[in-house]
């Protein structure tokens, strides 16, 4: 940092950072990014969702995260509604992301057949 201009592009950059986290929208679609995520195939995910949020303008931000703690499920997509919603999505893929965009993002509808309640029920646990 060498002036108050300086100064001033780095708080500008780092309010736009916290801007997408937060971001006024109506959806946070976060991606399980740890290891077991990574090996499970999570960096497709990631990058679709976030190909698919520019190109279609849907409300919501998309974010990376640790752990989720479920591993057996990765990859895994939680989205969080402004309401306190929350819905999480195993197993998913690319092609399983842009369709969650699209049911979930754009029209408000829960994909249920790719919900972890959905593969609980399926393997028994429920």
């Amino acid at each position: 940092m060498k002036s108050l201009e300086d100064l001033k592009k780095m708080r500008e950059a780092a309010l736009k950072k916290v801007e997408m986290r937060e971001g006024g929208k109506d959806y946070r679609v976060v991606v399980g990014m740890a290891t077991c995520g990574i090996a499970a195939g999570a960096r497709p995910v990631l990058n679709r969702l976030v190909e698919e949020t520019a190109q279609k303008d849907y409300n919501c931000v998309v974010t990376q995260t640790g752990c989720i703690g479920m591993c057996v499920y990765e990859p895994i997509v939680e989205v969080f509604d402004k309401n306190e919603g929350h819905t999480t999505y195993v197993h998913v893929d690319p092609e399983k992301a842009a369709k969650i965009l699209e049911q979930h993002i754009g029209q408000g509808k829960v994909v249920e057949e790719y919900t972890v309640e959905a593969a609980r029920k399926e393997q028994g646990n429920i």
